[in-house]
């Protein structure tokens, strides 16, 4: 799933009314969550944050920034915070599954979209600028909105989309992309906040003024002052006292966690601290946070440990919270601070417990059928591949930890690829009979019904294959993990392999049927057959090797 974030910034912070009106644009379209509204008086702000699939982002910051045209006038408003429009700035984040090229994309046909429907002059900023003077957001508001006016006549500053005359109610908006933003405090072991400015000095990417061995901070020829860049990039930070505590915290934002991770900001804190007697207690996340960032928290940790990295995403959060304190001050509710899990709360099959889903499958329904119960044999597959994998990590007579570690994580990776086909498959099915209930009472809607028939049928046909072809990716890793020569375990290998293969032979089941409903298309019919056909025929020949070797070592030969 595709996932974008938007952080739209509105000039009304007072009036309750105005700011719900907005919001209430965006809980209007579907797929779309609405994670945060924070509201100022004495800036009259209020900043929104928001999630879901792109285009549907895209549509919810449209009706949310033309709700605020709307409602706001700017040639009314004060506040203590800088502004430039009644939506002041709108950063769109990649999440999951975007690119920053792709979302750079989504940005622009956001911007043109405002521009021609709603008559405000837009400055694209941060990595959707159209030049390195306009990527610095405070650089284009400089002058505010009552200089938006003069400003905008200037050459240097034509709107990259729009008019280049000022929106009297509206003003000017900014749009761009920028990089997931977080927000971590690390917690010392003392009430010293200078102590914790020096470290946030020494780490911050700006540095701190370089100064002569007299303590006198030295300037260049222009009298402009000299920093020493600190160690960690793309990471902003100052020390501060957190007074509920009594407590002295480095408070950081990592406005680029690919380039920093937030376990290596952890770790520099902790070398710095320790360099100065004092201890890293903890830490604490203020607002969200990605989920991969603490998968890789948790496998980094791991590694430390020399332990294997192929565990489930539940145990890596758990390493992760426990090895950089996150659970010190408050409980860690991974629910409410992954951005994730935020986001995707829709029910699912695979969060039902086993007699609830056998339940579900036994009813007259039709749908969770063999598709997704293929899926789930693959992902028991998948998972006792991982155990086997996990149990001979730390066994002395298998030396190969690396090779053992990749089988590991490779098996985990699939099996939440097995898992999100279970849903998958039942979605398809789903979504196959709703366009057979489409109207047909006009030409247009019997072609419209006609194109959605076809298009869900090949859904229906491409789900179960792409099972298909995840069953002889677990079909190989069988065969590596069997490698590994852990005796104890041979019986858990072979039934991997048996459910690899039940997966493969229900998803091909699956495969067959539903091409029927596709006859008429007999280059696609063709195409998916031989696909599968040539897949199913190399597990075949693959379970009986295995079989063999499986009972060869049973039967002691």
């Amino acid at each position: 799933m595709k996932l974008i974030e938007c952080v739209p910034n509105f000039s009304e912070g007072i009036d309750k009314n105005i700011i719900n009106q907005i919001t209430s644009e965006i809980k209007s379209v579907s797929n779309v969550k609405l994670l945060d509204v924070d509201p100022g008086k004495d800036t009259n702000r209020t900043v929104v944050t928001f999630a879901g699939p792109p285009n549907e982002v895209i549509e919810a910051a449209f009706l949310a920034i033309s709700k605020a045209s709307e409602l706001i006038d700017m040639s009314k408003h004060k506040g203590a915070h800088p502004r430039m429009g009644a939506t002041d700035v709108c950063p769109l984040i990649p999440i999951k599954g975007v690119s920053i090229d792709e979302c750079i994309e989504y940005s622009h046909k956001l911007a043109r979209r405002i521009a021609q429907k709603l008559k405000i002059p837009i400055f694209m900023y941060e990595k959707s600028a159209t030049s390195i003077d306009r990527q610095n957001l405070a650089k284009i508001r400089q002058g505010e909105y009552e200089g938006m006016g003069q400003k905008l006549k200037l050459k240097e500053w034509k709107p990259d989309y729009g008019l280049d005359e000022l929106n009297i109610k509206s003003g000017v908006t900014a749009v761009g992309v920028r990089e997931f933003l977080i927000a971590y405090n690390i917690n010392l072991n003392t009430s010293d906040k200078k102590l914790a400015s020096d470290i946030a000095l020494d780490i911050r990417e700006a540095g701190r003024a370089k100064r002569d061995k007299s303590g006198k901070i030295i300037r260049d020829e222009n009298g402009i002052m000299i920093k020493v860049p600190g160690t960690l990039k793309s990471v902003k930070a100052v020390g501060w006292l957190l007074e509920e505590y009594n407590v002295a915290q480095v408070s950081m934002n990592l406005i680029d966690y690919n380039k920093t991770s937030i376990h290596k900001v952890f770790e520099e804190v902790r070398t710095q601290a320790q360099k100065r007697g004092l201890r890293v207690t903890g830490s604490e996340l203020v607002g969200l946070i990605p989920l991969d960032s603490l998968l890789d928290a948790g496998k980094f940790y791991l590694n430390q440990q020399n332990s294997s990295c192929g565990v489930s995403d539940s145990q890596l959060i758990h390493i992760a919270i426990k090895s950089m304190g996150l659970d010190e001050m408050y409980p860690f509710n991974k629910n409410e601070k992954i951005i994730d899990y935020m986001i995707d709360d829709s029910e699912k099959l695979i969060n039902q417990t086993i007699s609830n889903l056998a339940d579900e499958v036994s009813s007259d329904s039709p749908a969770p059928g063999g598709g997704s119960i293929s899926a789930l044999a693959g992902s028991l597959s998948a998972s006792l591949i991982s155990m086997v994998s996990n149990l001979s990590h730390n066994k002395k007579q298998f030396s190969d930890k690396d090779t053992i570690n990749k089988i590991a994580c490779d098996a985990q990776k699939l099996k939440k690829t097995f898992l999100s086909l279970i849903d998958r498959d039942t979605k398809a099915f789903d979504q196959l009979m709703l366009s057979f209930r489409l109207p047909k009472k006009t030409k247009k809607e019997i072609d419209f019904k006609a194109k959605e028939i076809i298009k869900m049928s090949k859904l229906v046909t491409e789900v179960p294959l792409e099972t298909l072809e995840k069953s002889l990716d677990a079909i190989n890793l069988v065969f590596d993990v069997l490698d590994i020569g852990n005796q104890n375990c041979i019986s858990d290998v072979g039934v991997a392999g048996e459910m690899a293969y039940s997966c493969s032979y229900g998803a091909y089941y699956n495969v067959k049927i539903n091409l029927i409903d596709l006859k008429d298309d007999i280059d696609y019919c063709k195409k998916i057959n031989l696909k599968a056909k040539n897949i199913i025929s190399e597990i075949d020949n693959k379970i009986s090797d295995l079989r063999f070797k499986i009972l060869k070592n049973l039967n002691n030969e």
